[in-house]
């Protein structure tokens, strides 16, 4: 019943912007927290940040503190994941999620988007 879909990946050069999206659909019921997750290739997946139904609460992975703002807009039922500074590092699948609390670890987010490819070139 519930579906996100990300948009907003594409190919960037170090030190360029990006603004992620994610759009969700149904209802979440309790898991109103949305979460953004990355995956390089070889590599496990990763948290990056996470933001509250108000907004209130937000948490940053350290890789990308300074450089990334997570934001929402409830009336539209979307996330965003302004990315700056961008580096050949962040090249990755980015995911986002919902869960019920305000952490990073993976097993609290019960729905999951497909992905949106990021490509950072040097």
């Amino acid at each position: 019943q519930v579906q996100l879909v990300e948009s907003g990946g594409g190919l960037v050069q170090a030190g360029g912007s990006l603004r992620l999206s994610c759009a969700a659909s149904g209802r979440t019921i309790r898991s109103v927290v949305m979460g953004w997750f990355r995956q390089a290739p070889g590599k496990e997946r990763e948290f990056v940040a996470t933001i509250s139904w108000s907004g209130g609460g937000i948490i940053y992975a350290d890789s990308v503190k300074g450089r990334f703002t997570i934001s929402r807009d409830n009336a539209k039922n979307t996330v965003f994941l302004q990315m700056n500074s961008l580096k050949p590092e962040d090249t990755a699948v980015y995911y986002c999620a919902a869960g019920p609390r305000v952490v990073t670890t993976q097993d609290n987010y019960d729905y999951w988007g497909q992905g949106t490819q990021v490509i950072v070139s040097s």
